[in-house]
């Protein structure tokens, strides 16, 4: 009997957000509705000049996890925090929302707690600056035998491969967990870092049981504009491959079964979490046993349920809304 049904490792950030308007913007040198990395110094800068503060712990696998802890399965999270005043609240917030943390903030580490400085804008644009501070040293030694290796599911994302360690940390996590029995997966994170690691996605792709993306980074990862193309190969190749089409259907492939699932458009409040939610969805589906089509819908209910209001965690009961559309 597995301790966790579903275990995720990525980066720790806390998501700091702040009403804005456009003049503030320019005046900080804030391009607005896009996501920028930034340095440490430009961090500290823009966190200062932050008048009407709202924290919330974030980064994508963590927001899906905290999607499948409102869906009450267990659920432990691997990412890396200083000791510092954000870390604490971090490793904090993470437990109070039902998501085990195992690992201790790192007292006296070099770098900071990892934070997206968050500006939102009167238009309800979202504009993005994140620092990725001590979670981008995440390692091998921060994945736990107990931890990765009693996973019912695992799941990865894909921008750990962006640092050599947290590459080498993806993969003990994988082997640990094959070798538990458990299945693992992975989000394909962004188009820009599908072309960073196409060689290694594309390896993962055979090797790992789900693969979870959007048309954007399917394409990319198989150089490709023709998405069914890219699919076909996929599919050809992997044991489990989700495909989600912002506002069109999504498209799921198992083998020789392929399901369609329509999407109902709304227009978003706030679309940041949209895509960890709907993995939310799928993989207490894909935990509990339920049939593709019933995968993805959950997937959608999720999203829908998320970019109806701000923050990229559900405030509904997603399991209320799951009964309410039949799948339960």
């Amino acid at each position: 009997m597995s301790k966790y049904q579903v275990v995720g490792i990525g980066n720790a950030i806390v998501d700091v957000i702040s009403q804005s308007d456009d003049s503030f913007l320019d005046l900080m040198g804030i391009q607005k509705g896009i996501m920028q990395l930034i340095e440490k110094e430009r961090g500290e800068t823009l966190y200062g000049a932050m008048t009407n503060r709202v924290q919330a712990p974030g980064g994508s696998v963590a927001n899906t996890l905290a999607g499948l802890g409102n869906l009450g399965l267990t659920t432990a999270f691997i990412g890396r925090v200083n000791g510092d005043a954000l870390g604490q609240f971090y490793a904090r917030e993470m437990i109070a929302g039902g998501t085990d943390f195992p690992n201790d903030p790192v007292e006296g580490g070099e770098l900071p707690t990892s934070r997206s400085m968050i500006f939102v804008s009167p238009d309800g644009e979202r504009s993005m600056n994140t620092y990725l501070g001590i979670s981008s040293e995440l390692g091998p030694e921060d994945v736990a035998d107990d931890v990765a290796g009693q996973a019912m599911i695992l799941f990865l994302e894909g921008y750990l491969y962006d640092k050599p360690r947290g590459k080498e940390a993806f993969e003990r996590a994988n082997a640990l967990c094959h070798a538990g029995g458990g299945k693992a997966g992975i989000s394909l994170s962004d188009p820009f870092c599908v072309d960073r690691h196409r060689t290694d996605f594309r390896r993962l792709v055979k090797e790992l049981d789900y693969v979870i993306g959007n048309e954007h980074e399917w394409k990319s990862l198989y150089e490709t504009d023709d998405l069914d193309e890219a699919l076909t190969q996929a599919a050809s190749e992997s044991g489990l491959i989700v495909c989600t089409r912002s506002g069109k259907e999504v498209v799921l492939v198992r083998g020789g079964e392929k399901v369609t699932v329509p999407v109902t458009e709304i227009v978003p409040v706030d679309a940041t979490g949209a895509g960890d939610q709907f993995a939310a969805g799928f993989l207490y589906g894909y935990a509990t046993g339920q049939d593709l089509k019933t995968c993805g819908r959950m997937g959608c209910v999720a999203a829908a349920e998320v970019i109806s209001h701000y923050g990229a965690r559900p405030e509904t009961e997603l399991k209320a809304l799951f009964v309410k559309e039949g799948l339960l």
